[in-house]
C-alpha cells in the first residue's frame, strides 16, 4: 500500500519548536500533566469508536459504541450482520445510515488483508507505516489513525488534532490560518521534540483540547484569564480591540 501524506515530516524552525513548547509547559501547568488515558481499547475497537464519533458529540458516540458492543459480541458478529441491525445499534450517532455499512466494509476490508479481525499487529510496525496502512481504510484520515495509535492500549506516539486542538493552535499562529484539520497534524507533531514519550504527545493532544474547551472559546475566548495570552496573536489583537470600546 502506498504512503500518506501524514508520513511526511515538515522542517520546524528552532523559534517555532520554542514557541509549541513553552505553550505545552504553560498549559500543563495549568491543566495537570501527566493526563491520564482516557481509553484502554484494543487498537480495532478504538478504530470503530473513532469512525462512530464522526461530527458526533462524544456522548452520542459513546451510547453509539455501547449499545453497538451490547447487541453484537464480536466484531465479526458486525460485520455479518444485517446493515439495518447495526444501523439501528449505533442510532445515536450522527449519520448512522452511512456509518453502519461503512464500518461493516472497514471490518471485512481488515479480515480480507489480514486473516483475522484485529489490529494489534500495529504494535510492531513505526508508527508513520501504521498511520498509512490505517489510512487505506475507507473513512480513516489522519485524525483517525493518531487516534486509534494513540489512545487505544498500543500507546503510541501519535498526535491527533481535533477542532479545539486546532483552533488553539491557529490563534497561537503554531500553524496558519489557511492550513485544515487534516493536513494540521504533521506539522504540528512535527513541532515535538522527536524523543517525547508517548504520554507527553498525547498529554500534548489533551492540554490543547482543554484549553480550546475552557478557555479558548470558539466564540468570545476568555483572553484576560488565557495562560498563553502573551504567545497568542489573536488574544491580544482581542484585548487591544476590546480596550479601545
Amino acid at each position: 500500500m502506498s504512503p500518506r501524506k501524514s508520513t511526511i515530516v515538515p522542517t520546524v524552525s528552532a523559534d517555532l519548536q520554542q514557541k509549541a513548547l513553552l505553550v505545552h509547559a504553560r498549559l500543563c501547568e495549568e491543566y495537570g500533566c501527566p493526563i491520564a488515558y482516557f481509553h484502554s481499547l484494543d487498537p480495532l475497537s478504538e478504530l470503530i469508536s473513532a469512525l462512530l464519533s464522526h461530527r458526533t458529540k462524544n456522548r452520542d458516540s459513546d451510547r453509539a459504541y455501547k449499545q453497538l458492543r451490547a447487541q453484537f459480541p464480536t466484531w465479526e458478529t458486525v460485520r455479518d450482520a444485517p446493515v439495518n441491525e447495526v444501523e439501528a445499534a449505533i442510532a445515536p450517532a450522527t449519520w448512522a445510515d452511512q456509518k453502519a455499512p461503512r464500518i461493516q466494509q472497514v471490518l471485512r476490508l481488515i479480515g480480507d488483508r489480514r486473516g483475522e479481525l484485529s489490529l494489534d499487529f500495529l504494535a510492531e510496525m513505526p508508527v508513520p507505516e501504521a498511520r498509512s496502512w490505517l489510512e487505506e481504510l475507507p473513512g480513516v484520515g489522519p485524525k483517525t489513525s493518531a487516534a486509534v495509535l494513540c489512545f487505544s492500549r498500543l500507546r503510541r506516539r501519535a498526535l491527533p488534532v481535533d477542532s479545539h486542538h486546532h483552533r488553539v493552535a491557529v490563534r497561537l499562529a503554531l500553524i496558519p490560518a489557511s492550513v485544515a484539520v487534516g493536513p494540521s497534524h504533521a506539522l504540528l507533531e512535527a513541532q515535538l521534540p522527536e524523543d517525547w514519550s508517548a504520554q507527553q504527545v498525547y498529554d500534548n493532544h489533551e492540554v490543547l483540547m482543554l484549553h480550546g474547551q475552557r478557555c479558548c472559546y470558539y466564540t468570545k475566548p476568555a483572553c484576560d484569564r488565557c495562560v498563553v495570552l502573551d504567545l497568542c496573536p489573536h488574544g491580544q489583537a482581542q484585548v487591544q480591540a476590546a480596550s479601545r470600546h
